[in-house]
């Protein structure tokens, strides 16, 4: 190594708090965002020739690091695991229904569920974790994590006053709605 590319690791070494930081908070999972970081060094490091001279070498590394995660979430949206047919299930036609979400009557019926309930919904529902990333989160079976997924779904339709086999729209309204409740506290 010569005395620049000691000088340049030695910078891309002190900005990993900064870019961890921002990983963190894009993912918030600790364990990807370290993942996100040791990714967008690997790709700066084999990229150097395509930093400028004399420019923000940290807002380089975050651009890095924006864009690798944005790419991994449209490929992980791209992704449908499917294998209890419960996606295709969702995906069937199901009659207009005009049901508006209230923000406090989901906050209630969420509250309902248990911590572990919340916990598995919000991953896979609202965020869009697959079943194996959140039981990796959770530190649970992948089965564990399906049945906290299904029975917390059952619970809050109960909650929500909808029928069996009938329910809001998981992918929009709940989506959006839960995001309000986990940003609002």
């Amino acid at each position: 190594m010569t005395k620049s590319d000691d000088d340049l690791e030695a910078l891309l070494i002190g900005a990993v708090p900064n870019l961890r930081a921002f990983a963190n908070s894009l993912c918030g999972d600790p364990t990807r965002a370290d993942d996100l970081v040791q990714d967008t060094l690997v790709k700066a490091w084999s990229n150097l020739d395509g930093f400028e001279k004399g420019s923000n070498l940290k807002a380089w590394l975050f651009t890095i690091l924006r864009n690798t995660y944005f790419s991994e979430l449209r490929k992980r949206r791209r992704e449908v695991e499917d294998a209890d047919g419960a996606m295709a299930e969702r995906m069937s036609v199901l009659p207009e229904q005009h049901v508006h979400m209230d923000l406090v009557d989901f906050k209630k019926a969420f509250n309902v569920l248990s911590d572990d309930q919340k916990e598995v919904l919000l991953l896979v529902g609202a965020e869009g974790f697959s079943y194996e990333e959140a039981a990796e989160i959770t530190n649970a079976a992948v089965g564990t994590v399906k049945s906290r997924v299904n029975r917390a779904r059952v619970a809050l339709n109960k909650a929500l006053g909808f029928e069996v086999g009938e329910n809001f729209n998981s992918n929009s309204e709940f989506v959006g709605v839960a995001r309000a409740v986990v940003s609002r506290g």
